[in-house]
């Protein structure tokens, strides 16, 4: 293909308001002049992918096979690079780059870890605002391992709060209650020591877009994935 950019295709639909999110949010990133100098996106907003949370656990069906076959679909229709704005879809990640060998995949996970250490370099714990499948899962807790870094989860009745106000931006009613619950889980996991807040699910950042959380005379980064991952795609994408 033509232009400064390869064809990005998107994963998508887990959830929409979600896909949206990253996708309003590149193209406001790219730097362009006129429609041309534009990145071509195609995006597969597929919501009937089965529950990400609920086959980790075991309690549902795997999502691996139909996110292979948005893969190879979306390589079909000319995407160049693959990117996922959904974190515990990255459980199956490996379906994915199986699926499309030849087909560059711009890990989310590695994105926003490479984030967090860029925006707190010195950070030893963070917290971790994401779905039970991925806190289950432990994709952040072994990648933050492998650099040094420990992440701190909320407890299970604070991540109960979690998983509601994530539902609620999927069923389009997340407002101030929402809001109001997701900070003070993440204040909690600052008081304990956490260095900087990881939104490591797609949805939080649609409810907490400050770049920072302060609690008291403490003040940490909040590292967005659908920011990271809109970064990187930017980069992997230029020829």
């Amino acid at each position: 293909m033509s232009g400064p950019y390869r064809t990005v295709g998107v994963i998508g639909g887990m959830g929409p308001a979600a896909t949206v999110d990253f996708f309003a949010k590149l193209v406001a990133a790219t730097p362009a002049q006129r429609d041309q100098d534009h990145i071509r996106v195609l995006i597969d907003n597929d919501p009937s992918v089965p529950e990400r949370s609920a086959a980790v656990a075991g309690r549902g069906p795997s999502p691996a096979p139909r996110l292979a076959s948005m893969a190879k679909g979306l390589v079909a229709a000319g995407a160049e690079l693959l990117v996922m704005p959904c974190n515990t879809a990255h459980a199956y990640a490996s379906s994915i780059r199986d699926a499309v060998p030849g087909t560059p995949f711009v890990s989310l996970i590695e994105a926003t870890i490479a984030e967090t250490l860029e925006r707190a370099p010195g950070a030893r714990r963070v917290a971790l605002l994401a779905t039970d499948g991925t806190l289950e899962a432990r994709i952040y807790h072994e990648a933050f391992a492998d650099v040094g870094v420990e992440v701190l989860a909320p407890v299970e009745s604070e991540q109960r709060r979690v998983m509601a106000a994530i539902a609620a931006v999927k069923r389009g009613a997340a407002g101030p209650e929402e809001r109001s619950a997701l900070r003070q889980v993440a204040e909690v996991l600052v008081t304990s020591g956490a260095q900087a807040l990881v939104a490591g699910c797609t949805e939080v950042p649609l409810l907490m877009s400050d770049p920072e959380l302060r609690v008291g005379d403490t003040s940490v980064p909040v590292v967005s994935s659908t920011d990271a991952l809109v970064t990187q795609t930017l980069t992997a994408a230029r020829r």
